[in-house]
């Protein structure tokens, strides 16, 4: 497995943008003002499943999601955090996590298949960039 060889699926360059480059995944934010939404994709063409990865980057990948868990939730508190590796239509790895809250959107429900995307505007995309970049690099 080499990260150097890495292509992104073209759904997921299409609907996120990159946020930061921790030591196993790229961390990208979806690209939908209904929802504060991270997905974690690691950098190693080929994979499909969490068991696709080793025990060490499996434990990595975790470290990854609650790193990714706890910078969503500073800077969009919800009342439920979901994680979701479904892979149905986007086979390449990756991890959602979704912050939800009482009423939004897709409230009681998954956000998959709910709707359409609705893309943030320029400014507000940047500002929750910002944010949750410096989120994602404060300490512990």
């Amino acid at each position: 497995m080499n990260s150097e060889a890495f292509t992104l699926d073209p759904r997921l360059a299409a609907d996120t943008r990159l946020l930061a480059s921790l030591p196993l995944c790229d961390v990208r934010l979806m690209d939908d003002a209904r929802y504060g939404w991270l997905v974690l994709v690691p950098r190693h063409d080929g994979l499909v499943e969490i068991a696709d990865l080793g025990e060490d980057e499996q434990i990595t990948l975790w470290r990854e999601v609650n790193l990714a868990s706890r910078a969503l939730r500073a800077v969009m508190p919800c009342d439920k955090l979901n994680l979701g590796a479904l892979g149905n239509i986007v086979r390449q790895l990756h991890l959602h996590v979704v912050a939800r809250c009482e009423g939004d959107a897709g409230w009681p429900g998954p956000v998959w298949g709910h709707g359409q995307r609705q893309p943030l505007a320029d400014a507000e995309l940047h500002e929750r960039m910002a944010t949750l970049r410096q989120a994602l690099a404060a300490p512990g």
